[in-house]
């Protein structure tokens, strides 16, 4: 019974991710960032790497994280 109690609340948080993602990634989100430009810098690359490797961090930590920690 706990199993599947966890289970599922595994499940909600990895579609959670998915929702994070989204939103991270959409068009909208993507052009403000691309708008910003202070003194010619592009942040457009930075935020895109940024958003990838927290992305994946917390895909990594869902993935590893234990209950009994």
């Amino acid at each position: 019974m706990k199993s599947s109690g966890l289970k599922s609340r595994k499940t909600e948080r990895l579609m959670a991710l998915v929702a994070i993602a989204l939103l991270l990634f959409c068009p909208p989100m993507i052009l403000v960032v691309d708008r910003i430009s202070a003194s010619h810098i592009g942040w457009l690359p930075l935020y895109l790497f940024s958003a990838w490797a927290i992305v994946i961090g917390l895909a990594a930590w869902l993935m590893e994280h234990r209950a009994g920690r």
